[in-house]
């Protein structure tokens, strides 16, 4: 049962987490019964063989109750499938793989350095927005790629139509560390107290918004360090504010497990699942995916505003205000309806985080902009600098 919340039954804090109820969660068996699409179960995940789940697509009827059958996976089950031979056609891997070689080249070439969200930077060599960057780089590439029914299968199942990709290719070199566990966009991307401040039914419901996956642009053996997972550790609810606990870290090191792969294969997973791409203990595997976000269509308003335009034309107001005695939190109240407040989407080539995950938002420009007595050119400067660096100049 779930532990009792002492911050009152419609919020987590982190004295919610506790170890002993989280083991309770991960140390569920995954029944084959439960999944009879699937080829077999390893270490406790659920595995596909992709041409025989082909065959089982076929019909409308056959193609429901798999899909249903994967969100139960997600949900429900390990929160973590592996379709092996994803992509049949090895040369459509390889192709994208040519492609992706060379933007690396090119980054190293500028002397430009891609960090890594829960790596130390400069570990892996990381590809942002791959997906943008393959599309104008070789189209027929890009279109071969993204037309594998696999890919498509499972992105319907836990969304729905009219999802959105994005791609990040990631490559950890001979030597490089693993990254540390942790959970995945949205909350993942949030300090404990920045997630904290989001009621438990969006910490329920905030997996559901996306699917992370990783299609392998390289043979995985286990010394290549392949992604660690905890399955059924989507399940702990509390999660978004307990991976960073000590003691959690060590329960995850002690009981991950780490699924060789082969290129063309495709692991994909609920994002509340505990993972972290693991240690290259390898002498010569350059182990490369490309690493899938994909997100729910819904996760957008209803009408176009052109904020940074509305942050403008309030900023003297929002200074005169203050300036007539306005709280701090009325101010920022002010800004919360003027401003978009999300650090993403942005281009993470050019708009790094800097002090946290995430790099700093529109609203928080805005009021350090009036809290700090800037003039209006000065924040008209900062505001175009942003957006400049928030818009896809993918080469």
């Amino acid at each position: 049962m779930p532990a009792p919340h002492p911050t009152g039954p419609g919020w987590l804090s982190r004295d919610d987490c506790r170890l002993e109820d989280f083991v309770a969660v991960v140390e569920q068996q995954t029944d084959p019964g439960d999944y009879p699409y699937a080829d077999t179960v390893v270490d406790n995940v659920l595995v596909y063989d992709s041409d025989r789940l082909r065959k089982q697509v076929d019909s409308a009827d056959g193609r429901r109750e798999v899909q249903a059958e994967l969100a139960r996976a997600f949900t429900d089950g390990p929160g973590l499938v592996v379709f092996q031979g994803a992509f049949p056609d090895r040369a459509v891997v390889d192709r994208a793989t040519v492609a992706f070689n060379a933007m690396i080249a090119d980054q190293r070439a500028r002397g430009a350095a891609s960090g890594d969200h829960f790596a130390k930077p400069g570990a892996n060599d990381r590809v942002w927005n791959a997906l943008e960057k393959l599309a104008v780089r070789d189209p027929d590439a890009f279109a071969a790629y993204y037309a594998n029914d696999i890919l498509a299968l499972v992105c319907a199942a836990w969304l729905g139509p009219a999802y959105q990709v994005t791609s990040q290719v990631n490559v950890v070199n001979p030597g490089g560390e693993a990254q540390s566990p942790h959970r995945d966009y949205h909350l993942g991307f949030m300090t404990d107290d920045e997630a904290a401040r989001f009621p438990a039914h969006v910490h329920r419901l905030s997996p559901a918004l996306t699917l992370q996956g990783a299609v392998a642009h390289s043979d995985m053996p286990v010394e290549s360090g392949p992604t660690m997972y905890l399955p059924h550790s989507q399940k702990y609810l509390p999660g978004y504010l307990a991976w960073r606990r000590p003691e959690f870290v060590d329960y995850f090191h002690e009981h991950l497990v780490q699924l060789p792969l082969a290129t063309g294969d495709a692991a994909f997973f609920n994002p509340a699942l505990l993972h972290g791409a693991g240690h290259n203990r390898s002498a010569d595997i350059k182990r490369m995916a490309n690493l899938l976000q994909v997100s729910s269509a819904f996760g957008r308003a209803m009408e176009t505003v052109d904020r940074r335009r509305v942050s403008d034309a309030v900023f003297p107001a929002l200074v005169r205000l203050r300036a007539d005695g306005a709280g701090d939190d009325a101010v920022r109240n002010a800004i919360a309806a003027a401003a978009e407040g999300y650090g993403f989407p942005t281009d993470l080539d050019r708009d790094q985080p800097v002090d946290g995950l995430a790099p700093e938002t529109q609203a928080a420009l805005l009021w350090r902009a009036v809290r700090e007595g800037w003039q209006l050119d000065a924040f008209r400067s900062a505001l175009t600098d942003q957006a400049a660096r928030r818009g896809s100049d993918a080469a």
